[in-house]
């Protein structure tokens, strides 16, 4: 019988691999996402002011765990790489996992210690002291959830790394509904358990993270692909030299996801500046910008696996093709979701507020504004965080640091506050700036993946 079907080259091989390995890491990265919203969702039951010392108590946690993020996500090139270089390594895998969980918990000592002080830390940079007290409340509870997330997202990482990630999926996925529970019970008191309000939801969330964390334990113990890596067997050993190349990996990435996310955090105090409704309408943009931003999230930490893996073999070529992939399949869904924010912005506002209510009309059309803004900076969002991730697989994390603090934070916001300010262009004026700053930041993360090998980035060291 005569087999007509196109036969597999390399481009396909990899293209095949990407986006089997980009898939569930965007549905986990969604499913976080919906964990975070449940929390205010289930706050704003308790009215306004507790959904306001709730989005104050979060923005401080975050600001916490997304350092967390970065740091502990040193495992995912450091294991690539390895299993590029002895696909059945088990010694080195499980040094790197037990040194990040290390880190991260050296990284939650301050942590926790700044956590505890809350109120002082919210009233002294302007917030109301009512609101800072309840706040601080909330991120008293939420602080001990640290340690165990930044486990889960270590095992995450370790089992995405391997690409098998559908285990980092299930266990996001379950945790979705455990945390809207356990935040309904404690918040509310049902079940026999009293009304803990503030408190409750504390307490849920740092369940949850228990629940995260003991679950990817269970994964890594249980299941015969990992339970030859004996991760957890004889943790308590240090190992310096690999704490140390974790760090150096690593730190660089918590410093450059940590600019990213505080410059549209003094975006919102810009916003502040110019009125309520601006305020208002900036918060669903960048809800809705957000969303769409999981996506190339997802394919940069893929392309971090498959690069880090090619890298690790030796293989220019098939690391190359890994990060042009990466960047081609972002691009076409960049596109997709501009035409979407152009086209139907009204619609997608729909899920956040009332169109009927005359009283949003302001907000709305500023929103409308806002999302024409953020249909242009789509494409360069998603090569930012693609650039960044497939730099990341050849462990190139220092220079990409430099290109974030200098994009986002100098020409980022000075565009921006020139532009609203002195030009008058108000709210449309900041997200014009913050696309200018994802734009340099992409170009040149763009510039120094194609140049890789003439500027040396790469190199095995050791």
């Amino acid at each position: 019988m005569d087999d007509s079907r196109t036969p597999d080259t390399p481009w396909r091989t990899e293209a095949r691999a990407l986006l089997s390995l980009s898939l569930p890491l965007v549905i986990g990265n969604l499913g976080w996402s919906a964990i975070s919203a449940t929390d205010l969702l289930l706050l704003g039951h308790l009215g306004p002011d507790a959904v306001a010392a709730g989005s104050l108590a979060l923005n401080l946690y975050h600001a916490f765990l997304i350092f967390g993020i970065g740091l502990t996500a040193a495992a995912s090139p450091l294991i690539a790489s390895e299993r590029g270089r002895r696909l059945h390594s088990v010694r080195d895998i499980r040094r790197t996992v037990r040194q990040t969980i290390w880190a991260g918990a050296m990284f939650c000592l301050p942590a926790w210690a700044l956590l505890w002080h809350a109120e002082a830390i919210l009233i002294a940079i302007g917030q109301d002291p009512e609101l800072s007290s309840q706040a601080a409340t909330l991120a008293r509870s939420l602080q001990w959830g640290l340690l165990p997330y930044l486990v889960f997202l270590v095992l995450r990482n370790f089992v995405s790394a391997l690409e098998r990630p559908i285990w980092g999926v299930i266990v996001t996925l379950a945790a979705v509904p455990f945390n809207a529970l356990a935040g309904w019970v404690l918040i509310f008191g049902h079940l026999g358990f009293p009304a803990m309000g503030m408190h409750g939801a504390g307490l849920a969330s740092f369940l949850t993270s228990i629940f995260m964390g003991a679950g990817m334990i269970l994964v890594v113990i249980l299941q015969h692909s990992f339970r030859r890596y004996h991760l957890l067997g004889r943790f308590w050993v240090p190992d310096w030299h690999r704490l140390a190349t974790v760090w150096k990996v690593g730190l660089p990435i918590a410093v450059t996801v940590g600019l990213e996310v505080t410059v549209f955090n003094a975006a919102v105090f810009l916003m502040g500046l110019i009125g309520r409704a601006p305020l208002a309408a900036h918060a669903v943009a960048v809800q809705i910008a957000a969303l769409c931003f999981m996506v190339p999230m997802g394919i940069g930490q893929a392309a971090t696996v498959r690069v880090g893996y090619a890298h690790g073999r030796g293989d220019a070529a098939a690391v190359g093709r890994a990060g042009w992939l990466a960047l081609g399949i972002g691009t076409f869904f960049a596109v997709c979701t501009a035409t979407l924010l152009i086209s139907a912005p009204r619609f997608l506002i729909s899920g956040f507020i009332d169109l009927d209510v005359p009283a949003n009309a302001q907000v709305i059309d500023f929103a409308v504004s806002f999302l024409a803004v953020a249909a242009l900076f789509q494409l360069v969002d998603a090569a930012q965080a693609i650039g960044a991730g497939a730099l990341r697989g050849l462990q190139d994390t220092r220079v990409p640091m430099i290109f974030a603090a200098v994009g986002y934070w100098v020409i980022g916001i000075g565009t921006a506050v020139i532009l609203a300010f002195p030009m008058k262009m108000a709210g449309v004026g900041i997200w014009l700036g913050l696309a200018t700053g994802l734009g340099v930041v992409a170009v040149l993360l763009v510039w120094r993946w194609a140049r890789r090998e003439r500027l040396g980035v790469g190199v095995l060291t050791a």
